[in-house]
């Protein structure tokens, strides 16, 4: 033995430690030291790091590790926690029926005693009491047997319990069924008083309707005449230009830009409520198709003198003496007179034109432009929004102009018309 560790081994620790050196070179051999090098660009330093066998092999086990960690914990909780979670539920649900076992077992016990204390009471009156008639021996027999009776039920309702696994409580269920009932039957109070109030606010609430009703009917026909004797003066002009009230109403309810706000959306009113919801959604649709038709239009003076010294229309040239179609009308009025937007609108246009001199010109939407001409400084710049009442320029003499006054054309679709039905009070 000893030559045979001498002749193969140095020494005894040598034999020991064999097998875990050859281990190690398996090891050694599978994960050999590896360098790697990292460059700092920055400052151009180069950084050799080097990882032992060692280091790496332990690596590798700790992954192995975890990798075998997250296997058994996923096992675990896929196939273990349903299982718990159904004895949890098994143990809560024995825990309830314990629980209504005593319930039942204590009334039992105390309708046992009752009836123990009315037999003796029954036996006491039968054996001490010396005159009873026939009907009274009668009753107190009857009512002994009734007793026995009882206390012979509870006997076989305690054998159930203790023997049967599908035993049911049922003084528990009795006493649950009769808490529910009673609470149902004050819920049922609760609710028919609720009711009761809530018929009552709504014949309330119907009468407020129909009040409000009326009052905004009246008030919406109100309003509504007024606007339509506003917009009566311009029938003849709308006419002339191959349009109608009605046709104009609907454009303006759907146009919108910033000044005159969104498009007005109709009231969609259901066809089995009362006819009068829907005259009132009618009504309101047509003042607000007035209101906004009146905002859009450019009725009204662009200067607040309103002295008109050319219309509309062929007239006498004041340059060449020969007839010319005048295609808006002349307000007199000196330099630096304020002109005025007589509607909200974008400006599309504000500098020279040939024969207009000076110019602004203003859509108002819905196809109807405003054209101011002739004048001697401009207030306002092309893209702006102005809204009515707004000085846009003051009065002039430029372009081809025989002295100081304001040319104002309004124009549909970019062809003028006359205008003075627009402007006159």
């Amino acid at each position: 033995m000893i030559s045979f560790i001498t002749r193969y081994f140095s020494s005894l620790w040598a034999l020991i430690t064999s097998p875990f050196r050859a281990v190690w070179r398996v090891i050694v051999r599978i994960f050999p030291p590896r360098e790697f090098t990292v460059m700092d660009t920055p400052r151009g330093n180069v950084y050799t790091f080097r990882q032992s066998s060692f280091w790496r092999f332990t690596k590798f086990c700790g992954k192995i590790g975890l990798i075998i960690w997250a296997s058994w914990s996923t096992y675990v909780f896929m196939y273990h926690r349903p299982l718990l979670q159904k004895r949890t539920m098994q143990l809560e649900a024995a825990r309830t029926m314990h629980a209504r076992q005593m319930s039942d077992l204590q009334v039992y016990l105390e309708k046992y005693n009752e009836l123990t204390r009315n037999l003796n009471v029954i036996d006491d009156k039968i054996l001490n009491a010396k005159k009873l008639t026939d009907a009274q021996k009668e009753e107190l027999m009857n009512s002994r047997l009734k007793t026995w009776g009882e206390l012979d039920f509870l006997h076989t309702r305690l054998n159930d319990m203790f023997t049967n696994q599908n035993y049911a409580p049922e003084y528990v269920k009795t006493s649950e069924l009769s808490a529910e009932y009673e609470l149902m039957r004050a819920q049922n109070e609760e609710l028919q008083r609720r009711n009761a109030q809530i018929l009552e606010s709504m014949r309330a609430i119907a009468d407020a309707d129909t009040q409000i009703v009326d009052a905004v009917a009246a008030l919406t026909d109100e309003h509504t005449e007024k606007l339509r004797k506003n917009l009566k003066k311009i029938n003849s002009s709308i006419v002339a230009l191959g349009l109608n009230q009605q046709d104009l109403m609907r454009q303006a309810s759907s146009y919108s830009n910033p000044l005159v706000g969104a498009a007005f959306s109709p009231l969609d009113i259901d066809r089995d409520l009362n006819p009068k919801y829907q005259k009132l959604a009618d009504d309101l649709q047509l003042w607000h198709g007035l209101i906004r038709l009146q905002s859009i239009l450019p009725i009204g003076t662009p200067v607040k003198k309103t002295t008109i010294t050319s219309k509309y229309g062929t007239r006498k040239d004041p340059f060449s003496g020969k007839p010319k179609k005048h295609n808006g009308i002349d307000f007199a009025g000196k330099i630096g007179t304020e002109l005025m937007a007589v509607a909200p609108g974008r400006v599309i246009s504000a500098g020279e034109r040939v024969g207009y001199g000076t110019t602004v010109e203003i859509d108002h939407g819905l196809g109807f432009t405003t054209l101011y001409a002739h004048l001697s400084h401009i207030n306002v710049a092309r893209g702006d929004w102005v809204r009515a009442g707004t000085v846009v320029g003051l009065g002039g003499s430029s372009g081809r102009s025989t002295g100081p006054h304001l040319h104002y054309e309004i124009r549909y679709r970019g062809k003028p018309f006359d205008p003075i039905n627009f402007v006159k009070e």
